[in-house]
């Protein structure tokens, strides 16, 4: 499996809603880092969908070299 652009080294924290879908840049060439922009277009790669169950904030990866294509690395408690 090709990996995708660094976009950085470490985790975005994002503040997710619950019920709402977002779609995590694969190619790591999107300007709206962690999510998606169309950028991929014309590439092998494709964004993943993620739908939350909870608000929450969330560390979404954007390093992009992980195989799994894991979305989120860490889930922290709002406390």
């Amino acid at each position: 499996m090709t990996k995708g652009q660094r976009a950085d080294d470490g985790p975005i924290s994002v503040e997710v809603e619950q019920g709402k879908s977002y779609y995590w840049c694969s190619c790591g060439k999107s300007s709206k880092q962690p999510f998606c922009d169309g950028s991929h277009k014309d590439t092998e790669f494709s964004p993943v969908a993620y739908k939350t169950e909870e608000t929450k904030k969330l560390f979404f990866c954007v390093c992009k070299q992980t195989i799994s294509h894991s979305v989120m690395t860490h889930i922290t408690n709002n406390n």
